[in-house]
């Protein structure tokens, strides 16, 4: 019990080291950007709010992984996903800090973390692919209320952003049709290049 314990409660105060992981993505009304903890709480929050959209599924466990989806950027950092170079490795870097991080926990909790963040990782479910859909959705939403923040960034076009939250067009229906309007209306108020 005590050793248990003590895993635990280092694995808990190991991933206070995620609000010091910060994204791409500027917050609304603040001049810095997002941390990794407060995308994961925001994406829980819509997970509960939006599940609705995404038909029937596992809303606990929809919240798990977005919860746990960014806990191995503590080790292998936040990559950005416009950056075609820092993306070469990255799933080698997150696989590493995988083992490592949860690797902390007792084995039971260990196993159960690792397979939702490999769904997750792999989108096959219906679970993993509405997580990935807020996701995508998260950062579009404090793009456009930032205008476009991190879209100003050379390269980044519509048809990037439109590929990055295709995944939401078979899993929500009802959200890709109000991501599209927003990317049209990105485009139309010079947020984001066509």
């Amino acid at each position: 019990m005590k050793e248990r314990l003590s895993k635990q409660l280092a694995f808990i105060v190991e991933i206070d080291k995620l609000k010091q992981i910060f994204r791409q993505s500027r917050l609304i009304g603040v001049e810095r950007n997002e941390n990794d903890a407060e995308h994961s709480w925001h994406l829980a929050v819509m997970a509960i709010l939006l599940a609705e959209y995404a038909g029937n599924l596992d809303i606990l466990k929809v919240i798990k992984m977005v919860l746990i989806h960014d806990l191995v950027e503590i080790e292998a950092g936040d990559t950005f996903c416009y950056d075609e170079a820092a993306n070469q490795d990255k799933r080698d870097r997150e696989v590493k800090a995988a083992d490592h991080l949860f690797g902390l926990l007792p084995a039971d909790q260990a196993k159960e973390i690792r397979a939702l963040w490999d769904e997750f990782e792999a989108m096959h479910t219906r679970e993993a692919r509405f997580a990935a859909c807020l996701d995508r959705l998260e950062p579009l939403l404090l793009n456009y209320h930032t205008q476009g923040h991190t879209w100003q960034r050379p390269g980044i076009t519509s048809a990037k952003v439109f590929a990055r939250c295709e995944v939401l067009k078979d899993t929500a229906p009802a959200l890709w049709e109000y991501v599209q309007e927003l990317i049209e209306s990105a485009i139309n108020q010079g947020f984001l290049v066509r």
